[in-house]
């Protein structure tokens, strides 16, 4: 035996000697493909699609779900049990699951850092079929599971869950997959490849990332928990309370696509736990993050004052939500900006991260489209979102509803604002807050100032003749995150197009303040927005990958002189 092993042992070598004699070759070989946006479904009425839909509801209707923890692909249960409810019908209990203590926590970084090391190694193309794979997943086998415990948890109509669920979800994985394969396509320069080559590849982060992940999005979700896996990562994935059941339907289809054990590790948990564990492991390599302003400073103070801990400068990435505008000109067309405005309002009840917050509008156009505003948001149905005519649905749960009825109450004590429209606040069965349409005389009062992540629309009215004042109080905001102007006058644009060039990081031109697509508006902020690293980009990529160059050189250089040294 030991004779055999010797003889392999020596084999070995030979064959790496007679491979040696060719350079490395580091560049990943990754066929190339292209890639194109997942087409939304319209679920009119008696169509294939709306019967499949509604046939998922009920199945997840009539039954809670038990969802466990999972730790290196290992189903767990704790002492802590949490129940997600629908927010249109909170006594309806959707969801059971169970809540990570820390020293599960702790168990998931180990599983992780066991994978880590595998699934660095295996090659990019392998990945990029895994999320081919999990991309037809979602938008085939498991699209109707996705949209219903959308639509179900977090209280999204049909066409909402769809836009979500469905079809960002599916973008960001393909997207995702095509911009990793287009970093490989740069090479440094070799002057003389006969003597010396250069060569460039992209490594994962040593360690783990926390991705931490909100309610309002599932694609969100799907998208922190699977990004950055695609650089070699492994992943900690805490996801939203409120989010929990269309979350596990994500994990149990990426599963299904092939993910190893390990690699993303699925733990329900309280956010202050979560936080103190991951930010105390030497192994931090990473957080990514949407969520509040609040949370994300929470975590990067928590980082940085354990900054002595880490192996290497933990990554941060963070989106925290927006104080969103449209500015309007005197030159707008007056339609464009009611139905805009409307959407961007109060589409999923205000609870997109770019949702309008704040809208100003001159003297001579207000009283038309004060008429248009009231006269759609009057026709606006709020109900359940599993009613197709429905428009706006409840808001997630009891914190938020407190939170935005808050505002309103504000609303109606201030002398200087006017509800022109809504302001009721219902939430013995589900938490309903009606579209409501304030109007302020004062822009610098608090409702103008801080994110209320809800459906209020509160509306400044500027003289004509002070159009650069108003500008420079739009731009006058801790967020940055989205931001419109309508108007016909190309110079008006123009001008506020630069003067207004760091209060928005996804800017639009008479078009609403929502609606970002993968792979056609990158979506993130700056200032207190968040890092605007761009997911749905190709700077979302190289946040998640520490690059390195290597030189192989062919030539023997025996000689440790230069030639100017010769005398």
């Amino acid at each position: 035996m030991l004779w055999i092993r010797r003889n392999v042992f020596k084999s070995q070598i030979r064959n790496l000697f007679y491979k040696r004699l060719q350079p490395i070759s580091l560049a990943a070989k990754v066929k190339d493909f292209d890639v194109k946006n997942e087409p939304i479904l319209q679920y009119l009425k008696d169509s294939d699609e709306r019967k499949a839909l509604y046939k998922a509801i009920d199945k997840y209707k009539n039954t809670c779900t038990e969802i466990p923890i999972i730790i290196g692909g290992k189903e767990l249960q704790s002492n802590e049990i949490k129940y997600q409810v629908m927010p249109s019908d909170h006594g309806k209990k959707i969801a059971k699951y169970h809540w990570a203590n820390a020293e599960m926590i702790r168990s998931a970084i180990t599983e992780s850092q066991k994978a880590r090391t595998e699934w660095e190694r295996t090659p990019l193309t392998e990945k990029i079929s895994l999320f081919h794979k999990a991309a037809d997943l979602v938008s085939g086998k498991y699209r109707m599971d996705l949209n219903a415990t959308t639509m179900l948890g977090q209280g999204k109509n049909i066409i909402q869950a769809e836009i979500d669920a469905a079809a960002e979800f599916a973008d960001f994985l393909r997207f995702n997959a095509y911009f990793a394969k287009e970093l490989t396509k740069y090479q440094p320069i070799s002057p003389d490849p006969k003597s010396t080559v250069n060569s460039f590849r992209f490594r994962g982060l040593e360690g783990f990332i926390a991705s931490i992940s909100p309610f309002n999005f599932t694609a969100i979700g799907g998208n922190l928990a699977t990004g950055p896996t695609l650089m070699g990562n492994v992943i900690l994935w805490k996801p939203s309370d409120t989010a929990v059941l269309s979350n596990f339907v994500i994990y149990n289809l990426l599963i299904e696509a092939g993910f190893p054990p390990g690699v993303i590790n699925f733990l329900p948990s309280d956010g202050p736990v979560f936080g103190d564990v991951i930010t105390s492991s030497p192994h931090l390599a990473g957080i990514n993050f949407t969520g509040s302003l609040r949370t994300f400073k929470i975590l990067w103070k928590m980082t940085s004052e354990k900054i002595d801990l880490y192996k290497n400068f933990p990554r941060l990435v963070g989106e925290c939500g927006g104080k969103n505008f449209h500015f309007v000109h005197k030159s707008a067309d007056v339609q464009t900006v009611v139905a805009s405005s409307i959407r961007s309002a109060f589409e999923y009840s205000g609870q997109k991260c770019s949702a309008l917050d704040r809208m100003y509008v001159p003297e001579s156009l207000w009283p038309k489209i004060k008429e248009g505003l009231l006269e759609i948001r009057n026709q606006i149905k709020v109900g359940s979102p599993l009613e197709p005519d429905t428009f706006v649905s409840a808001v997630i749960d009891d914190r938020a509803f407190k939170k935005i009825k808050g505002f309103i109450d504000h609303a109606k004590s201030s002398p200087s604002l006017k509800i022109l429209a809504g302001g009721t606040c219902d939430d013995s069965k589900g938490y309903f807050i009606e579209p409501t349409i304030i109007e302020t005389e004062n822009a610098g009062d608090m409702i103008m100032k801080e994110e209320i992540f809800g459906p209020i629309l509160v509306i400044y009215v500027y003289k004509d003749s002070s159009l650069q004042e108003t500008l420079e109080l739009v731009n006058d905001n801790q967020y940055a995150l989205t931001g419109a102007i309508f108007g016909q006058d190309q110079a008006f644009l123009e001008y506020a197009t630069e003067f207004l060039k760091n209060a928005a990081g996804n800017f639009y031109i008479n078009d609403k303040s929502t609606g970002s697509v993968v792979g056609q508006q990158p979506f993130g902020g700056s200032r207190l927005s968040g890092t605007n690293d761009k997911a749905g980009g190709p700077h979302y990529m190289l946040k998640w990958t520490t690059p390195q160059v290597i030189k192989e050189t062919f030539v023997p250089q025996p000689d440790w002189r230069y030639p100017y040294m010769s005398v």
